[in-house]
Parts: C-alpha cells; sequence; structure tokens
C-alpha cells in the first residue's frame, strides 16, 4: 500500500520472531493484520506504537466516504 493511511507496527510472534502488525483504512473502516495464524507479542512501546496508529486510523476513517 505505502500510503499515508497504513501503519507497520512492529512486534514479535509467540516465538520471538520479528514480525509486523499492519493498520491501515479501508472503505472508512479501520483494518489491523497480525502474523498469520500468529499470535503478536508487544512491548509496551509497541502497544504506544500501535495505539498512535489506531487513532490515526480512525481520524483517517473518519473523513473517508463510506462505499
Amino acid at each position: 500500500m505505502g500510503t499515508d493511511r497504513e501503519w507497520q507496527i512492529s512486534c514479535r510472534d509467540i516465538a520471538s520472531r520479528r514480525r509486523d502488525m499492519t493498520v491501515f483504512v479501508s472503505q472508512g473502516h479501520v483494518v489491523v493484520t497480525v502474523p498469520p495464524g500468529e499470535a503478536a507479542v508487544l512491548t509496551p512501546l509497541e502497544v504506544g506504537r500501535l495505539r498512535a496508529a489506531l487513532r490515526d486510523a480512525v481520524v483517517n476513517a473518519s473523513g473517508t466516504p463510506e462505499n
């Protein structure tokens, strides 16, 4: 995607491998993707980044007309 409506948040899976979560806006909705088939394990700093990404996505989604 690579737009200003997409955010990447680093995390680790349950086996401590580096993974990414993605937050993006699609048709006025906030979408969160996590590592496939995995749990996302976040440090407090990563949780703060996820929170900020979700906040920004909500602001963007509220300005997007629904289809």
